[in-house]
């Protein structure tokens, strides 16, 4: 029974193949060239974009902040495949170009990218490169851009948006400013670690060793500190003790306390309102409130002197 239907079963897909049209067969064979190109063609795009990943693995296990030239920003930005975010900053660090705006730029985007590459997130979703105008001035003709710094975002799909490019005129630069920008365009969230800056702490080591060895040195005749007649003459010298009556040098005396403290204020609004390190916005700070509180309790001092029973002192200078 069985020797006798395999005959049959031939014959049935011999009349199969014949009720086939002749010309299905190329059209059968370029359906499955095609097929394998295409999946020729995925393996190459995977191939090729693990090699890109590797690549810039690489260089990030060396710097966190690669530069880029025109060649390398068109292969690893511009062309796919991509599946990573990359950060670029657009700077002109050349002593030529004198900007010191870029230099101060820098420093937060090295904080930022460093803070990324030493995190425990740390993976190769995200990049952060740099490109100079003087090594990649096609770069920037290619992006009809002419003013430096400028940040950028490219995402791993499509062209960039309007929102991926950082409003720096308006937010700063800032690095936490940054890592904020950046966790709005990529999900990808960054704490910034700032090193310790310990230039307050050894300015005022120093001031304090000094005061101190002047003081041991004189310290069998210190006299002179709690001698009020001696500032008394020193201040009679130059300051009237009249209301009616002033010195000339009592005017330029005033008028250098004035200035002190209006630079004290400036200082004071300068801190409040730069968007620099953290560090040196608070040393501007305490030395802006100790030039307003030092040199107005000496004003104040000076006007008590004139107008005698004045209530109000502040640092008592008498």
């Amino acid at each position: 029974m069985g020797a006798r239907g395999a005959p049959s079963r031939r014959r049935q897909a011999g009349r199969r193949l014949r009720y086939l049209p002749t010309g299905s067969f190329p059209f059968l064979l370029l359906l499955l060239l095609l097929c394998i190109q295409l999946g020729g063609g995925q393996k190459k795009k995977e191939n090729l974009l693990a090699e890109k990943v590797e690549q810039l693995m690489e260089w990030s296990s060396r710097r966190s902040i690669f530069r880029m030239n025109g060649d390398k920003f068109r292969k690893f930005i511009k062309a796919p495949p991509r599946n990573y975010s990359m950060i670029v900053m657009f700077t002109a660090l050349q002593p030529q170009r004198q900007c010191s705006v870029c230099r101060q730029a820098n420093e937060e985007y090295q904080i930022l990218a460093n803070s990324w590459r030493y995190s425990s997130a740390f993976c190769n979703k995200l990049f952060f490169s740099m490109v100079d105008y003087d090594e990649g001035t096609d770069v920037f003709q290619q992006l009809n851009m002419n003013s430096a710094p400028t940040f950028m975002h490219f995402p791993p799909k499509g062209r960039p948006k309007r929102a991926d490019t950082f409003d720096l005129q308006r937010i700063g630069f800032a690095a936490e400013q940054l890592a904020k920008w950046i966790a709005d365009r990529t999900d990808v969230h960054i704490r910034v670690f700032r090193p310790p800056n310990y230039s307050g702490t050894i300015a005022l080591a120093l001031l304090v060793s000094l005061v101190g060895g002047l003081l041991y040195l004189r310290r069998n005749n210190l006299e002179f500190i709690y001698n009020k007649t001696g500032w008394a003459m020193v201040s009679l010298s130059y300051i009237h003790g009249s209301s009616q009556a002033q010195f000339v040098a009592e005017s330029h005396i005033i008028l250098v306390l004035n200035a002190a403290i209006t630079m004290g204020m400036v200082l004071l609004n300068e801190a409040a309102t730069s968007k620099g390190d953290v560090g040196k916005r608070r040393i501007i700070c305490l030395v802006g409130l100790g030039l307003v509180v030092f040199f107005f309790s000496f004003l104040l001092s000076i006007f008590r002197s004139k107008y005698h029973g004045y209530p109000y002192s502040d640092l008592d200078f008498e």
